[in-house]
Formats: structure tokens, C-alpha cells, sequence
């Protein structure tokens, strides 16, 4: 995996190219998202490492090694960053090498969809559904609950969509498919590929 955010001992807060993703994600969801969570998790991190002795390793590391409310705000960062900088107001199509595997893997691009999203809309409770790339290359998709990463298990994650209450709600309220649904018009497939 790719080292998503640099850490020189503390973490900086990511920002968002945007204010808002057109009628997929409001300026008020990402202002309490972004703006409020994410900052918090950011905020309890860099308190959390010193002392740690994880305080210079790249994120997916922290996320790998930390227990506790450490992992879970490491995981968290981590989440929300992958989440964050894969969405575009003009976002880039699918390329050929990505609908190749996807086909190889789950039979279509549409099986594919169909299967995220079914994963991301029975996920109980809070958490994340992910696609992601095996050691062998082969494209799975995984629900992991509350802050976890399929980095944890030896996975390299490429596109996650968030279904904690948070990320749709204001939106959305209990509509989580739709939501669900709803973004691809926003995903861009090249910042995906690129993690390949």
C-alpha cells in the first residue's frame, strides 16, 4: 500500500479539493465529516503517538501494529483519507486495466457494483465496505467493521465507501443504499487505479 499521508511524527490534517460533490454529498455532510470527525480522529492520533513508538512509521503501519484507541483513530485517519481523496466533481472514468480485472474477478463491472453495494447496505452497524487487491492480484470485496482496514490483512485496499451513520445521514437519513448507489457518479477511478 502506498504511503497515503506523510508523517513526520504527527499527522496533518488532509484537505478536501472540494466543498461539495454536486447532489451526492452536501457542503453540510462534509463540514461535519470532514470537518468535525475526521478532524477529531486526526486530533486524538497525534495525541496518541508519542510514546508510542510508532511515532514515524507511515499510517498504514500505525494502523497495522497500534491496539486500542490508538488503532482506531490510526484507522480511522487512514479510512477516511482512502475515502476522501477517491471522489471528484469531475472524476476520471474507469480505465481498461481496472474493468479488465473487475471482470476477471467478479464477471462485470455491474457484478461488481452489485456486490459492493449489497456488502456496504447489510454491513450491521458501523464500518466500511472495500475493494481490494490479494498478494496474488486477485480483486475481493470485504465489510470491516468500525475502524478497520483490509490493510490489516495483508490486503491493499483501493476504494471504500463509508456506511457509518456520519457519512450519509444529513443527506440520506436511513437510506444507506442509496447512498450507496449514488456514489459512483462521484468516484474517480484513476486516483483508484493509481493504488493498484
Amino acid at each position: 500500500m502506498k504511503d497515503i499521508m506523510p508523517n513526520n511524527g504527527q499527522f496533518a490534517m488532509p484537505e478536501l479539493p472540494y466543498e461539495a460533490l454536486g447532489e451526492v454529498i452536501s457542503k453540510e455532510t462534509l463540514s461535519f465529516h470532514h470537518g468535525k470527525h475526521l478532524k477529531a480522529y486526526v486530533d486524538n492520533l497525534n495525541k496518541m503517538l508519542p510514546g508510542s513508538g510508532l511515532e514515524n512509521l507511515p499510517l498504514g503501519e500505525v494502523v497495522c501494529k497500534a491496539e486500542g484507541g490508538l488503532f482506531n483513530n490510526a484507522g480511522q485517519v487512514l479510512n477516511h483519507a482512502m475515502y476522501f481523496e477517491q471522489f471528484a466533481n469531475s472524476p476520471k472514468p474507469m480505465g481498461d486495466r481496472m474493468k479488465a480485472l473487475l471482470e476477471r474477478d467478479f464477471g462485470s463491472v455491474e457484478a461488481f457494483k452489485k456486490e459492493f453495494e449489497q456488502k456496504g447496505a447489510t454491513l450491521f452497524g458501523s464500518g466500511w465496505v472495500w475493494l481490494s487487491a490479494g498478494k496474488d492480484g486477485k480483486l475481493v470485496v470485504t465489510q470491516q467493521k468500525n475502524a478497520e482496514n483490509p490493510v490489516t490483512m495483508g490486503l491493499c485496499p483501493l476504494l471504500t465507501f463509508d456506511v457509518w451513520e456520519h457519512a450519509y445521514y444529513l443527506d440520506y437519513q436511513n437510506r444507506r443504499a442509496d447512498y450507496l448507489a449514488a456514489l459512483w457518479q462521484i468516484v474517480d477511478w484513476q486516483v483508484v487505479e493509481s493504488r493498484l
